[in-house]
């Protein structure tokens, strides 16, 4: 039976014909029901999609650091899918979520499946690749296709970061008029190795010295990817003109696909080494993040210290 004029609010899944109304479905919202919006109607022009918390994971001082950061280059919501994290991340996650910057998904696949560990699936065997990283990067952009102007598709300890503009804002107005079918814009990967430290210590705050994790602002040395080898990079979309997404590369979209120069937007991902040959004078120098120090620390320091998690001593 097919019913019309039917302005429906929510769905259900049955996995069979079933006659019968039961009440006791789980019954989602539908969220994308308007056909069309204007760019300036959206409630978000930036939202970042962060896949899978897992494993306990409890680098507090990055992530902070990164949410900051993200909202001072004018990013409006993070969406982030947690199946595990540590206790002070945890609180730190309950203070951005109940302010509104972070919307907190469960995403208790552990409960249901054995997931794999790590991305290579001959290493890591498991019912599904990394914790469903791939479902999870996809159900957030169609959640946000109807809220958010762009998505950004990366992980927790990278940060897309203008080069030549003050914020996203300003990098995606003056991209898009140059490309204007295009609604995938892939940042190319670089890598700033963890085990490298700027030697003046400018930035080896005390205050940061009890909080779990890193301070990406005490590393400065960056690796120049090898192109001859395959570059992973991670990704600025219209969801409304994507259709299925990977992690690295666009499976089906709408309209055209652009590599952004690195010289205008580059990822900033400290982590440990991809190339771990490279000595110190190999390496680039970049303090691309230090540009912003004046607004991040504070902002940082008072989320810290909203949580428990820096007081008021260690500050001064």
């Amino acid at each position: 039976m097919q019913i019309w004029n039917c302005d429906a609010t929510h769905v259900a899944l049955l996995t069979q014909p079933d006659n019968v109304k039961d009440l006791n479905q789980t019954w989602l919202p539908i969220r994308n029901k308007v056909a069309t919006k204007k760019e300036d109607d959206f409630e978000f022009d930036f939202t970042v999609c962060v896949s899978n918390l897992f494993g306990g994971y409890n680098n507090v001082l990055q992530f902070a650091q990164t949410l900051e950061m993200y909202r001072l280059l004018g990013v409006g919501r993070v969406v982030i899918y947690n199946t595990s994290c540590g206790p002070e991340l945890n609180r730190l996650l309950h203070s951005y979520s109940q302010e509104g910057f972070v919307e907190m998904v469960p995403w208790p696949i552990d409960k249901h499946l054995k997931p794999a560990w790590g991305w290579n699936i001959l290493e890591h065997p498991g019912d599904v690749h990394y914790f469903g990283q791939v479902t999870t990067l996809n159900e957030c952009m169609y959640r946000s296709m109807r809220r958010s102007r762009y998505v950004l598709l990366n992980d927790i300890d990278e940060i897309i970061m203008p080069y030549q503009h003050d914020n996203l804002t300003t990098l995606m107005d003056t991209l898009q008029p140059q490309h204007p079918n295009t609604g995938v814009f892939f940042i190319e990967n670089h890598i700033f190795p963890k085990k490298h430290f700027e030697p003046s210590q400018r930035f080896h705050l005390p205050q940061w010295s009890g909080v779990p994790g890193i301070n990406i602002l005490e590393h400065v040395y960056r690796e120049e990817p090898d192109r001859t080898a395959y570059q992973p990079y991670k990704l600025i979309v219209q969801p409304r003109m994507v259709e299925e997404t990977s992690i690295h590369e666009m499976r089906k979209n709408f309209g055209e696909r652009f590599k952004v120069p690195p010289e205008v937007c580059r990822i900033i991902h400290v982590r440990v080494p991809l190339q771990g040959s490279l000595t110190l004078e190999q390496l680039k120098v970049d303090k691309r993040l230090w540009d912003f120090h004046e607004r991040m620390i504070p902002n940082v320091d008072n989320v810290l210290r909203k949580v428990g998690l820096l007081s008021s001593d260690q500050q001064k």
